[in-house]
């Protein structure tokens, strides 16, 4: 188990540098310059003097090779760089916008997951087959709403409509009820589909005969024998929906007016912002690298095949 952590550790590492590498080339490859869109607006009354003093204390005259060493040293101190736009450091920006986009993303993937567990375990336990079938169709219908549409229309109906939940001076809690929602649709559909059939493969193992002839009813069955072993496949995609939610919550965010990250990318995408891009990209290779760890390591705690297995680890 310790080599495996290493083994994992400097994977991540590995992951993050190319990430850091990969979007610096993209960022520097955009046409444009966020220094010259600033500042060499008429407004400013800046001389062309003044706005080269500017681009060298941004090092932005400096050769790429430069450019990237100095970044990545900076990234590694902690030192994540100055907003061209707001003119303050990034890292102070990222603790403001980071909590509220943090809130609903938690919220957003329990609610994922409730709502994933309810369709697929009462699909396997409600009689009526039309039911089944029809509860097993929503995760298609859910995976097909886009986050932007299903806002929108929740924002017409509950809101406006139905008078429910206020989108216009709501409080900071009942705020994220519809962008909650509006999040943990579309990400419960992968987490059911996978659930469903993790159920309806496990139900056919040995063990399961095993225990129904011994008299166990069918929920014991199911809450006892099958969902252990059918949760596994579903772990690793609640990794991969759970990193993807910061990609939702600039749709999100930006439908229903909400200050977070999302909405710092919008500003920094807009203003071409390098340095807020570049600590956005490298916070979500952040965010994908230890939530794979973290979902790696609890797969030998679900299956003790995995802790009494030779070479297992590996």
């Amino acid at each position: 188990m310790p080599r495996y952590v290493i083994g994992r550790v400097a994977q991540a590492v590995l992951v993050l540098w190319a990430a850091f590498t990969v979007a610096f080339v993209l960022l520097q490859a955009l046409p444009g310059d966020a220094i010259m869109i600033k500042f060499q607006s008429p407004d400013m009354g800046l001389g062309p003097e003044q706005i080269a003093q500017i681009r060298a204390s941004y090092a932005a005259d400096s050769p790429v090779l430069v450019q990237y060493v100095k970044a990545l040293g900076n990234f590694l101190s902690g030192n994540l760089g100055y907003s061209v736009q707001d003119g303050v450091p990034v890292s102070d920006l990222l603790a403001t916008n980071l909590p509220p986009t943090l809130r609903l993303t938690v919220l957003g993937f329990t609610l994922a997951v409730l709502l994933a567990g309810a369709i697929a375990f009462l699909s396997s336990l409600l009689p009526p087959a039309r039911l089944r079938a029809a509860l097993q169709a929503l995760p298609s219908l859910f995976v097909s709403v886009p986050t932007f549409w299903l806002g929108i229309v929740l924002i017409q109906i509950v809101s406006f409509r139905l008078k429910l939940v206020p989108v216009i001076n709501p409080g900071e809690w009942v705020g994220l009820i519809l962008p909650t929602v509006t999040v943990a649709v579309p990400i419960s559909a992968p987490l059911a589909q996978l659930l469903i059939r993790g159920i309806d493969e496990v139900r056919t193992q040995p063990f399961v005969a095993v225990a129904r002839a011994k008299g166990a009813s069918q929920s014991r069955v199911l809450w006892r024998h099958v969902a252990k072993n059918a949760i596994l496949p579903t772990l690793t995609m609640a990794g991969i929906v759970l990193g993807e939610l910061i990609a939702n919550a600039v749709v999100t965010e930006t439908v229903f007016g909400l200050n977070g990250i999302g909405s710092l990318t919008r500003d920094a995408v807009a203003s071409q912002d390098v340095s807020v891009l570049q600590a956005i990209v490298v916070l979500s290779a952040v965010a994908f690298v230890v939530i794979n760890l973290i979902v790696d390591l609890l797969y030998p705690v679900l299956d003790p095949r995995l802790r009494t297995r030779p070479g297992a680890w590996a």
